[in-house]
């Protein structure tokens, strides 16, 4: 009788057992589906976190408000921190794939460009909540992020910024959020570009960079006033528009940016204390269909042959598709290619999006 007892109890003792480790299974097949279904979103969730906490940190931490629309609505701004966080999160969802990626950069780029300048003009028409800085308002002109510390004597707000964006995100500046650089890109992208290189590009580079460098040290030297300088810094940025509207459309390159703007020029050097790079694999042939595809003067034959884009590249990624048997590539390191485009994107998009919601200087 008691052996029988055993037995039963025995018995239900391994069904216990084997109903918990049934239920134990069932819980984690549903835990790994959940995981799965958002595992696509993966970093498009990355995306909104960042540009979240970043927008928060400003929100709470900075006591004159920087999110713009907390200076006309109080506590707007956490409203538009969730805005631009969706934002961030759908703009990756689009450019992740990189048959959509140049069509989503230059809708972005664009509608960051009329943000700026928008915001900027009903700044000086008199709306002064528009902008970061009323009282140290200088030319939106990139020249000036080189030019301006050197004429006054002293780092502003611009180049750190500027100088940070280089650290996390390389030349995204260049391919994201330079607001002068997205008219050169619209302009530019209207046909495709020659596949000749740009004559005397480096030489010319450095003397556009040369002269606004020395300009700024001889105006500084012979205390030239600041009305001169500022009409004479607002003719170098007429004159890159119509670099722009002439030269960048007939070449269907980005001249103003690549040759013109000396911050460009500047980026192309100290763009590698970022690790992101880009390059071709040995499985190219040489076809050339991705000079097609770079605005930036970076993709030339003998970048070709060398199995690595210009020193203009700005990894802007516009090129991936173009290659028919998947050559051009991403590198980070400990990364696989797929991961660094990836982990590229999401700090230019987050840093993109977080540049949207600031009021502008």
């Amino acid at each position: 009788m008691k052996s029988s007892w055993l037995s039963v109890l025995v018995v239900k003792s391994i069904i216990n057992n084997a109903t918990k480790a049934q239920r134990h299974q069932d819980t984690q097949r549903l835990i790994n589906s959940q995981m799965e279904r958002f595992k696509p979103y993966k970093t498009s969730i990355w995306a909104f976190t960042i540009t979240a906490c970043i927008l928060s940190i400003v929100q709470w931490k900075v006591e004159k408000p920087m999110i713009l629309i907390e200076r006309f609505i109080p506590y707007s701004g956490w409203v538009m921190i969730w805005i631009l966080a969706f934002y961030a999160a759908f703009l990756l969802s689009k450019m992740k794939d990189p048959s959509q990626s140049a069509k989503w950069r230059k809708y972005s780029w664009t509608f960051f460009s009329i943000v700026f300048f928008g915001q900027l003009i009903l700044g000086v028409s008199g709306y002064e909540k528009f902008l970061m800085q009323a009282d140290k308002l200088h030319l939106p002109l990139p020249a000036l992020i080189i030019g301006g510390p050197i004429y006054r004597g002293h780092i502003s707000f611009m180049p750190i910024l500027f100088i940070s964006t280089v650290i996390l995100a390389g030349p995204a500046w260049c391919s994201h959020l330079c607001y002068f650089g997205a008219i050169d890109n619209l302009v530019a992208s209207t046909g495709k570009p020659v596949r000749k290189g740009i004559k005397l590009l480096w030489p010319l580079k450095h003397t556009f960079l040369f002269l606004v460098i020395v300009s700024a040290l001889l105006f500084r030297f012979y205390n030239i006033p600041v009305s001169l300088v500022t009409a004479l810094a607002a003719l170098f940025g007429i004159a890159g528009l119509l670099i722009i509207l002439t030269i960048s459309k007939n070449v269907n390159k980005m001249f103003h940016c690549v040759v013109y703007c000396p911050v460009g020029t500047l980026i192309s050097y100290i763009k590698y204390i970022n690790p992101f790079r880009l390059y071709i694999d040995n499985n190219c042939t040489e076809c050339n269909a991705c000079t097609k595809t770079c605005y930036y003067d970076a993709l030339n034959t003998e970048h070709i042959k060398a199995r690595k884009p210009g020193q203009s590249c700005t990894l802007c990624g516009d090129c991936i598709t173009s290659c028919h048997v998947f050559s051009i590539k991403y590198k980070f390191p400990g990364l696989n290619p797929k991961q660094a485009r990836n982990l590229w994107l999401i700090i230019t998009i987050s840093i993109h999006a977080v540049f949207l919601g600031l009021a502008r200087l």
